[in-house]
């Protein structure tokens, strides 16, 4: 590089750096402006070899990080500081130590968030992205400013992908749509939002984004022509209000145009509600509501409204902190324009997200505030399962689904995500109600709690010492929260099941007069085909592994199988390279959806999966399902760009499934029989019952009981143990 470019790129720096501290959104105090400049010159220090793929000098990246924190997202000078050094850990000498003597804690906090989710290894048997957005997430123990900085670092590496690699750009796109538009959508930073989803779009189908673009750029006069007539309409009514405001047009998002054609199926010109209108007014908070109302008033004495959306986000907030109102009418030349109403403050909170939402809340409001936001984001971390994919797909569509808002018998508004079921509710309202629910009301009615509700609901949780989660409940749950503590309760039943399996499992290897230690219960493992010994307790526990089967593994124990087993130890004497997965897998069987319907399908070729891999399904257009691993390279491009394609799919071992089957009995009607019964069949065997129908005539009673079942030595058992109730006279199935 010449004397004479250095120079210039120096200048440039500087520049970059003078205007970093004048569009700071936040007002800075010379001690913060000190500590900015001390920032700048290490990280100027630390990146002075440094150039990026475009060729510029590599400083010019953190110092745009650090804009896109002032000023586009708001936030204070410890951030601005801690955006400037993001990157110097990772690229340079100086160390964690360094910061903290230099900065102070709460920044070196910030950079260890930050190098943490860079410094995380490449591993190819898990989704990179998965882990590396749950890995983010878990900095929120530290700070919650780790994520906005790295959302900032994301947008400006989107803005700047033009020197990458083709591939590396669809890769960073599709990362981007998967896990950062989502995120900064959640937190409120809807224009970051509306970029990264644009420029994702610009790398992923360049071809759909630049003829959308074109398209968009040739109607702007149009567009601002639309927006006038429309302003005219209105001015004089309020003027004549006294009101303070201006009026903007706002155009739809590329990306979110595409959405549209592809979801109606329509071009560029047949989509009429290309953009908004926003009313932006000046009034103190006590007065704002009353005047949105009141404009509301006026803009629909002129525009007739379409009632259904109508969209009142002042009275109901969203869990963002985004206020307006929203009103669809049908303006000029009959096209519905959406309009949104908002006071300058809301708007400020629309636009900046976060940190302006907090800046209109004092002292320890404001960290109550930032506590509520926390807490939200935290429940979903809460007994999160070891599949980092399934973790991300879980707590992403809590991210980034629309809201609802149902009240409690109480009349207390709460807020879920769309398609949230009463069990979601139930969990909202405190982990132990949800845990005991035994039914719920929905306005009154008693529903099942894999019903949908709807903004406006009232809902009543029905509890019950003795109820408790089922596997069922998986099907019934939407949100992260809800899951998660359900997949907890699950497991620690499974447990306590598997310890009474152990004991009689104990019991009855010591009549075969086998030892009960850990080399009979691994060789018991890879007998029945299984994974681990709870697996072998928990089936014994239940039922599925029953005396006979027991008695064949005894008899295998001392000839054929225990020799042949003898000899592949003395064959491979490492047995820790044994891919057991692959020698005790006995998943057989894919089923798709929460039916777990049999369908026809294909493995894919570019990854391959094996009985045993988290899969999802794929519908192609000539090939029918396509099975493809959740760790395959080609998953996020599906995901991000065919979701509606994708379908949950799973490998069952097919000697456990369940079955329904169908329980008749007869004998004399007694007090209190239907609830020995019940007991039997849920309390004592772990057995579902679906349907439960029951005749009483002259003193005797006719039963029909459907239950599901996983064999046919569970049914076996539960037909022998329901004999044995008093005033029984016949059990058969049907």
């Amino acid at each position: 590089m010449t004397e004479a470019a250095l120079e210039k790129e120096n200048k440039e720096i500087t520049r970059q750096y003078k205007e970093l501290l004048k569009i700071s959104y936040q007002i800075l105090t010379a001690d913060d402006k000190k500590m900015i400049r001390s920032a700048f010159e290490i990280a100027l220090d630390a990146h002075k070899d440094q150039r990026r793929k475009s060729g510029e000098a590599y400083i010019f990246h953190p110092i745009a990080v650090a804009k896109i924190v002032a000023s586009e997202i708001g936030l204070d000078a410890t951030s601005i500081a801690s955006a400037l050094l993001h990157d110097v850990v990772e690229d340079s000498d100086y160390t964690l130590d360094d910061i903290e003597r230099m900065f102070g804690e709460t920044i070196a906090r910030i950079v260890d968030g930050l190098t943490k989710i860079a410094h995380l290894k490449k591993d190819m048997k898990i989704s990179q992205q998965a882990e590396n957005f749950r890995k983010m997430l878990l900095t929120l123990h530290d700070d919650v400013r780790v994520i906005i900085i790295k959302i900032a670092d994301r947008y400006h590496n989107m803005l700047t992908m033009d020197s990458m690699p083709e591939h590396k750009q669809v890769q960073m796109a599709s990362e981007t749509l998967y896990i950062y538009a989502p995120l900064a959508h959640r937190i409120g930073l809807y224009n970051i939002k509306t970029e990264l989803e644009d420029l994702s779009l610009k790398y992923t189908e360049p071809e759909v984004f630049n003829d959308i673009k074109d398209k968009i750029d040739e109607s702007k006069e149009d567009q601002q022509a639309y927006i006038d007539t429309f302003s005219n309409i209105i001015h004089d009514s309020l003027k004549k209000e006294g009101l303070d405001y201006v009026i903007k047009g706002r155009m739809k998002s590329i990306f979110s145009m595409r959405r549209k054609m592809m979801k109606q199926n329509v071009g560029f010109d047949e989509i009429y509600d290309k953009f908004a209108i926003r009313i932006i007014y000046k009034a103190s908070e006590k007065d704002e509501k009353f005047l949105a109302w009141k404009i509301y008033s006026i803009v629909t004495d002129h525009f007739t409204p379409n009632p259904v959306r109508l969209r009142d986000w002042i009275s109901s907030p969203k869990s963002t902190g985004y206020e307006a109102l929203h009103i669809t009418v049908m303006g000029p030349k009959g096209n519905w324009v959406e309009v949104q109403i908002r006071s300058e403050r809301m708007h400020e909170i629309a636009e900046k997200g976060y940190a302006a939402h907090f800046k209109y809340k004092h002292g320890d409001q404001k960290e109550q505030g930032i506590d509520v936001w926390l807490n939200k984001l935290q429940e979903a971390l809460e007994n999160s399962t070891a599949n980092a994919v399934d973790f991300v797909e879980e707590f992403k569509l809590n991210l980034y689904s629309k809201e609802i808002f149902v009240f409690t018998p109480a009349g207390e508004l709460k807020s879920l995500p769309k398609d949230a079921t009463p069990l979601d509710f139930a969990f909202n309202i405190h982990t132990q109600v949800g845990m005991k629910t035994r039914g719920a009301k929905v306005n009154g009615k008693l529903v099942p709690l894999n019903t949908t509700l709807n903004s406006g609901d009232q809902v009543e949780i029905i509890t019950s010492e003795q109820a408790k989660p089922n596997k069922n409940w998986l099907d019934y749950a939407t949100t992260a929260k809800a899951r998660a503590k359900i997949k907890s309760s699950l497991r620690e039943e499974k447990k306590e099941i598997a310890l009474d399996g152990k004991e009689v499992l104990r019991r009855k290897l010591k009549s075969q007069k086998i030892n009960f230690n850990d080399d009979t219960v691994n060789k018991m493992v890879i007998f029945f085909k299984l994974k681990t010994s709870l697996d072998l307790f928990y089936r014994v526990g239940v039922g599925a592994i029953d005396n006979q089967m027991i008695k064949e593994f005894a008899s295998s124990y001392s000839n054929a199988f225990i020799s042949f087993f003898k000899n592949k130890i003395r064959r491979n004497p490492v047995p820790d390279d044994i891919n057991k997965d692959e020698i005790t897998s006995k998943y057989d069987l894919i089923v798709f959806g929460k039916e777990e319907e049999k369908l026809e399908y294909t493995i894919s070729k570019c990854c391959n999966p094996i009985p045993g891999d988290n899969v999802f399904g794929f519908v192609s257009v000539n090939e029918g399902i396509k099975i493809h691993s959740k760790n395959c390279p080609n998953a996020i491009s599906l995901r991000s760009k065919y979701a509606y394609r994708i379908i949950k799919a799973k490998w069952i071992d097919s000697s456990q499934e369940e079955f329904r089957s169908i329980i008749k009995l007869t004998g004399i009607d007694n007090l209190g029989l239907v609830s020995e019964i019940t007991d039997v069949i849920s309390g004592n065997m772990h057995v579902n019952m679906r349907n439960l129908n029951f005749n009483t005539d002259g003193g005797t009673f006719t039963g029909i009981i459907t239950v599901v079942v996983k064999n046919k030595s569970i049914l076996k058992k539960l037909i022998n143990n329901l004999k044995q109730i008093n005033g029984i006279d016949k059990v058969a199935r049907a």
